[in-house]
């Protein structure tokens, strides 16, 4: 089995401890949906600076 890797884009601000709620959350879901192991399960966070984003025609920076 090939191993899950999921990738979230968020802006920045989040605390690292916010960030580890998250992946621990991302992972379980994968292990549920997947049947992977955990110690398979990779997730990438993306930071990205509010002066980088636009949503519905708005820019956010």
């Amino acid at each position: 089995m090939t191993m899950p890797i999921v990738h979230v884009e968020m802006i920045e601000g989040r605390t690292k401890e916010q960030k580890e709620a998250l992946v621990k959350d991302i992972v379980k879901a994968v292990e549920t949906h997947t049947n992977a192991k955990k110690e398979a399960v990779t997730v990438i966070i993306n930071d990205i600076k509010k002066e980088n984003i636009a949503t519905k025609g708005e820019y956010l920076g």
